[in-house]
């Protein structure tokens, strides 16, 4: 245990399972005060029940729901009176291709949770944060730095939260609040599971291999190590960093690099 997360204030939306989960054990152990929401109540008991006697709170929330943000921090700070460090964490994902919609709500649904989420999270901890000069995360994804077939709902929804909190940075440069987003490669988390298609239905199973995945425990700690130490961003494995890289010096080429990539994949819906 180090002194930098001692008894501080540390708020995770979507904690009840994935990388979410990994981040709230790995804060306790850090000796933090932790309040995590998610939209299960089961797994949010579970939750509670596996950190019995820790500096935990759960609450139920839905992010994509502006009141039920504003209730989740207004909890948070009832109970321990301000926050230090507000991860944004909860969100979905999707694999469709566009073309195939019939009904934009998949995209509605994804820019509620993992877009506006973020803005209203932040919008009601900014106040308290910046009493601490503390710190404001967003977990994106490399969907967030190059678009993905199959996936334009989730892709736009990274975009535009990297860019809502580029944005804050800047406005915030001088105040002491810090910034930053974490962008995991391919993890074996939950969220492939939970993917909609683009009928809006549950995919139901990950057409990746889980084995050969980052595991949500170590995004957790290398986000711990990201914020311990302010950085700006983090990006995550060498196919993350390399896809980042590859697709600011050859966009035209990455296009095709990233179409066949994700071709390949067993029932792509890429013709």
């Amino acid at each position: 245990m180090s002194a930098d997360f001692k008894d501080k204030v540390v708020v995770i939306t979507g904690g009840s399972s994935g990388i979410g989960e990994a981040l709230v054990k790995a804060f306790l152990q850090e000796g933090a005060k932790v309040a995590a929401c998610g939209r299960q109540e089961a797994a949010l008991a579970a939750l509670q029940s596996s950190h019995a006697g820790s500096d935990l709170l759960t609450r139920r929330a839905d992010v994509s729901r502006e009141t039920d943000c504003r209730d989740f921090i207004d909890a948070v700070v009832h109970a321990w009176g301000g926050i230090d460090i507000l991860i944004n964490n909860a969100g979905g994902s999707m694999r469709g291709l566009f073309g195939d919609m019939k009904d934009m709500a998949v995209l509605k649904k994804l820019m509620d949770s993992n877009f506006w989420g973020t803005v209203y999270c932040t919008h009601y901890a900014l106040p308290h944060i910046r009493e601490r000069r503390g710190v404001i995360a967003g977990i994106s994804s490399i969907a967030g730095y190059r678009g993905l077939p199959g996936r334009t709902g989730y892709s736009a929804s990274k975009f535009a939260m990297q860019g809502f909190l580029e944005t804050l940075r800047t406005e915030l440069l001088h105040t002491g609040v810090h910034v930053m987003w974490v962008c995991p490669g391919f993890t074996a988390s939950n969220i492939r599971n939970t993917a909609l298609n683009e009928k809006g239905e549950v995919q139901g199973e990950t057409p990746l291999q889980e084995d050969r995945l980052m595991t949500a425990a170590e995004v957790a700690a290398a986000t711990l190590g990201a914020i311990r130490k302010r950085k700006r961003t983090l990006v995550l494995t060498g196919q993350g960093k390399l896809t980042v890289w590859l697709n600011r010096l050859i966009p035209g080429m990455m296009d095709r690099i990233v179409y066949n990539h994700f071709k390949k994949e067993p029932g792509s819906p890429l013709k």
